[in-house]
């Protein structure tokens, strides 16, 4: 079976900021290009070797909007003469970006692409291309063909994590366990240095200095305290201390060839093995993740046994929990060093983020094989499949 020719051979993310925390100074196009010289510094090549700049962000309004991708490779290292596009795939932005890369270089349309994504929480709040259109009598995406087909209230991911949890039978005590021990595996990561190697440092633009930490890291959270706050809807299991944090941040990734391996004299972190995305109902919405997962499979010629870490985005609890139950998966292995629930979502950036989380945990356990795959508004799921090398 034949395979992508398509290598990692750089990438990293900011440090997760809390909405209104150390990043929230940053402007999201100055963060994404921060999270680009990074990458280039890491690995060593000349910057006007990139022919693209692929980027995810989800809410591309005010300080995102206009083609941030662009934006970005301009007030980066990068040429000038340096293109950029913009994908949105919601919540895998940046993991579509990614694909978008890999499939470039593995056509040999190109050799070297920059991929990732950049989100301020903080400073284009989410849904702000929904509600504002929408506050100035612009309209809604919700057209009338979309209505005819699917009738009753506006597509919501909250809706969608409580259809879940219910299809699922997950309790609320069931998800405030998972989102306690989210926080305990990366309190115990960041203490074990398990996040250095992959986090780009920025100067903090406050008193702060450097910020090389996640900041949303609940070291002295329990069950009791994670039970007190009230679900999102009355009678509900979801509440915000079981999903995931608002979160600043930035992630960025250099994919090559082989060809282009050669010329560069650069090696590889990762291959990609097998790449997926699919949709499915866009009520219940945030289901995907495992039929993606087992096309995936396919594609790449392995099992779920094969796997060796698993990242699982924590949207919501229910739905890395869900994905375990539906697939049978091993929980040892997921989420080894916590998740969006302690370290923040930050959207357009969590594809590569937790990519560059993926290889490095599989770098220090010397696994060969490891999973990324999220839910995304809409009903779809990107899945991708890396073999460390």
């Amino acid at each position: 079976m034949s395979h992508p020719e398509a290598y990692i051979v750089a990438i990293g993310r900011t440090a997760g900021g809390r909405r209104n925390g150390a990043l929230a100074g940053w402007h999201p196009v100055d963060l994404g290009a921060a999270a680009i010289d990074g990458v280039l510094e890491r690995s060593g090549v000349d910057p006007g070797a990139v022919e693209d700049v692929i980027f995810g962000c989800v809410s591309q309004a005010g300080e995102q909007s206009t083609n941030v991708a662009r934006n970005v490779a301009l007030a980066s290292r990068l040429p000038q003469t340096t293109p950029g596009v913009s994908v949105d795939r919601q919540c895998g932005s940046s993991q579509q970006a990614l694909h978008f890369a890999a499939q470039a270089v593995a056509s040999g349309a190109m050799d070297v692409v920059m991929a990732g994504g950049v989100e301020s929480m903080s400073r284009v709040p989410m849904g702000m291309p929904v509600t504002l259109p929408q506050t100035n009598g612009l309209g809604t995406y919700m057209s009338p063909g979309i209505l005819s087909e699917y009738p009753g209230p506006m597509f919501s991911q909250f809706t969608g994590a409580e259809l879940i949890a219910q299809r699922y039978g997950f309790t609320r005590a069931d998800l405030d366990a998972f989102a306690l021990e989210s926080h305990r595996k990366a309190a115990r990561a960041t203490d074990e240095a398990a996040f250095d190697a992959e986090i780009l440092v920025v100067e903090g633009r406050t008193a702060d200095g450097a910020h090389a930490r996640d900041e949303g890291i609940r070291r002295n959270a329990t069950l009791e305290g994670i039970g007190a706050v009230a679900p999102l809807q009355e009678d509900g299991v979801i509440s915000a201390a079981n999903a995931s944090q608002m979160c600043d941040g930035a992630s960025a990734v250099l994919v090559v060839n082989a060809r282009a391996l050669k010329a560069l004299g650069v090696e590889p972190l990762a291959r990609i093995h097998a790449m997926s995305v699919v949709g499915g109902d866009p009520v219940v919405m945030l289901d995907e993740p495992a039929p993606a997962t087992e096309r995936a499979l396919v594609k790449g010629g392995l099992t779920l046994a094969d796997l060796d870490l698993y990242e699982v985005n924590e949207a919501f609890a229910p739905i890395p929990l869900a994905w375990l139950k539906r697939l049978g998966a091993d929980p040892e292995r997921l989420n080894v060093h916590g998740g969006a629930i302690a370290l923040g979502h930050p959207l357009g950036a969590t594809g590569v983020k937790l990519m560059a989380t993926l290889i490095h945990g599989l770098r220090r356990r010397k696994g060969r094989y490891g999973l990324l795959t999220m839910c995304e508004g809409g009903g779809m799921a990107n899945a991708t499949i890396v073999e460390r090398l």
